[in-house]
């Protein structure tokens, strides 16, 4: 698939990616990397994964990372109340082989990843919240797309999944991880990208409102708040006003006022966009 035909594809599943991204793609596909999304918040690094699998009718399985995550949540684990019951079943005449075997294990996505017949999309999301620990799980799946797993042997990869992992820059992630992966950087999108994923997402909203959406939203982004509205937030705030019928910002105060829930996720930010500063931004771009 050519870079061309790889982002009319993926916009036709609503994702509009741009040459850099779309190359980086096209190149994890190709020679089978991971490959690794970093930027802020609410850019659409989730969303890439998402539209890829939808693309190319492929499974999503995603594993969302947390302070904490060890391999039993990620990876695999036993279903210990089975085995009891099984134990309980044969009298205490069950063996080691009977009770740890396919039959009794849970695959978490790591590993239900690799066990698929067709190649998955595997989703790791927000990597950096993992702890550094949790890192060191990933470079055997990484580097070799295989699991050990003591009481069974080594599990090798039926097909080799399309990994893609992001990182809002919680922390530093290790050079181990990052020499395995390709690289793309995601950052908040320029007014027309950010248009065209509105007219992609949302055909139905006309012109002009699509128009002063993206640019009060790209102007907010300028302002001093604690969280940035990113993309879903714009559509989502896109949503409300359409639905309210809202055809011109300029001429909706109240709506506009009211629909800042969508946009605006602190009470702090939402003291900082009053009604004048609100109607400062919409004159702007009017």
């Amino acid at each position: 698939m050519s870079i061309s035909d790889l982002q009319q594809g993926l916009a036709r599943e609503g994702y509009v990616a741009d040459d850099r991204l779309a190359m980086a793609l096209n190149l994890a596909q190709v020679l089978g990397r991971p490959l690794l999304l970093e930027g802020p918040a609410g850019v659409g690094k989730t969303e890439v994964a998402k539209a890829l699998a939808a693309l190319r009718d492929a499974r999503l399985i995603r594993l969302q990372c947390y302070e904490g995550l060890d391999a039993s949540h990620a990876i695999y684990e036993w279903n210990y109340q089975r085995q009891l019951l099984a134990i309980r079943a044969a009298e205490g005449s069950a063996t080691e082989e009977q009770l740890f075997s396919d039959k009794y294990l849970l695959k978490r996505p790591l590993l239900e990843a690799i066990s698929e017949d067709t190649p998955p999309v595997l989703l790791i999301d927000e990597i950096d919240r993992a702890d550094e620990e949790f890192e060191a799980y990933l470079l055997e799946i990484l580097s070799d797309f295989q699991i050990t797993i003591p009481e069974l042997g080594t599990v090798k990869a039926r097909s080799r999944p399309i990994v893609i992992l992001t990182a809002n820059g919680t922390r530093d992630l290790s050079d181990a991880l990052r020499r395995r992966c390709l690289y793309s950087f995601l950052d908040y999108p320029d007014k027309p990208t950010e248009l065209a994923i509105l007219k992609a997402r949302m055909p139905a909203v006309e012109g002009l409102l699509a128009r002063q959406i993206v640019g009060v939203v790209q102007a907010l982004r300028k302002e001093d708040l604690e969280k940035t509205p990113g993309i879903a937030e714009m559509l989502d705030w896109a949503a409300a006003l359409s639905g309210l019928g809202v055809n011109d910002l300029a001429k909706s105060r109240d709506e506009v006022q009211a629909t800042l829930v969508c946009l605006l996720k602190t009470a702090a930010d939402y003291d900082a966009a009053p009604p004048e500063v609100m109607d400062r931004l919409i004159g702007k771009v009017a």
